[in-house]
């Protein structure tokens, strides 16, 4: 999770956790886990006095840092396309997705 860069998007609220991409609940399988996080999220959203609130929870990831893969091995199509023109970000967040970056077909707006 990206919490500054989702809060600079315009989200009206945030819960920031420190887990790698893909896995925002936990492991696989872990319930307890994956209940407690949601569990706090929702707690932390609705708690949220004020537009723009960015609340870290308090969980940390099971394994040491040096060992925990962060990132997927190929980045996102949407990352590759901000990673090659940061200035489309704008255009990203008010909905004008290029087909190169959601893998989907053109449509005719877009031709």
């Amino acid at each position: 999770m990206v919490p500054d860069l989702t809060a600079a998007a315009g989200a009206p609220r945030v819960a920031a956790i420190e887990f790698p991409f893909g896995r925002p609940l936990g492991r696989p399988g872990d319930a307890d886990t994956q209940r407690g996080v949601l569990g706090a999220t929702l707690e932390a959203l609705s708690a949220a006095a004020a537009v723009g609130t960015v609340t870290h929870l308090p969980f940390v990831w099971p394994e040491p840092p040096d060992q925990v893969h962060w990132h997927p091995k190929e980045p996102s199509p949407i990352s590759r396309l901000l990673g090659s023109d940061p200035s489309m970000f704008k255009g990203l967040v008010s909905g004008a997705i290029p087909a190169a970056a959601s893998r989907r077909e053109p449509d005719q707006r877009e031709t």
